[in-house]
């Protein structure tokens, strides 16, 4: 049964399941004007090329480039972060990009993985999340198929181009998920990277 979640809420992912492992994250989001509907009623609008991303912090803090999963870097060092690669659109059903997780075999000195969805190219194409809608992170047992959590983001995110969706992180042994849904006016994700530092 799926638990959802509302802004600032937290749960345990792992504690009194000792056999997740493995857990896949989802993240989706619909072009406004754009869902569903004969292509004749749909918006003739730019597509908003959303991104998602992972930052793995160690102590709370980005330490190194190779720390920051995306389209461009799809799997931390031992493998136990993958990315699925990236959705230019936002159309269709589900998720648009997703991201697997291997939580027994993150490193040790990873505390917090971050999950954050931003524009592509936002000051340029002058876009930002008021053309977004139906945006959420998820988070799913592959084994099963079975959502375990889910945040919706449905504040009003107009004028802002990236979200700090979610958190993944430990706490005394355990793997705790926490819904963020902060939105800033960061233009790329070195921008958002410069937050943990």
């Amino acid at each position: 049964m799926t638990i959802n979640l509302q802004k600032g809420q937290r749960i345990d992912l792992t504690k009194g399941k000792a056999d997740l492992s493995r857990i896949m994250v989802g993240l989706g989001w619909d072009p406004v004007g754009k869902t569903g509907g004969f292509s004749f009623f749909k918006s003739s609008g730019p597509d908003v090329d959303c991104d998602a991303s992972v930052i793995m912090l160690q102590n709370d803090r980005f330490t190194d480039k190779k720390d920051l999963i995306y389209f461009g870097n799809k799997s931390s060092n031992n493998g136990s972060v993958v990315h699925s690669g990236d959705n230019l659109t936002g159309e269709g059903d589900g998720d648009d990009e997703t991201i697997m997780l291997d939580l027994r075999n993150i490193p040790a000195q990873y505390n917090k993985l971050v999950f954050v969805v931003n524009i592509y190219d936002c000051e340029r194409r002058k876009q930002d999340f008021g053309m977004i809608q139906n945006a959420y992170i998820r988070v799913v047992n592959p084994q099963t198929n079975e959502e375990i959590v889910r945040y919706n983001l449905s504040d009003n995110y107009s004028g802002q181009t990236s979200l700090i969706t979610g958190e993944i992180y430990r706490h005394n042994d355990e793997w705790k998920f926490a819904a963020i849904g902060t939105g800033t006016t960061d233009p790329g994700l070195s921008a958002i990277c410069n937050r943990y530092i």
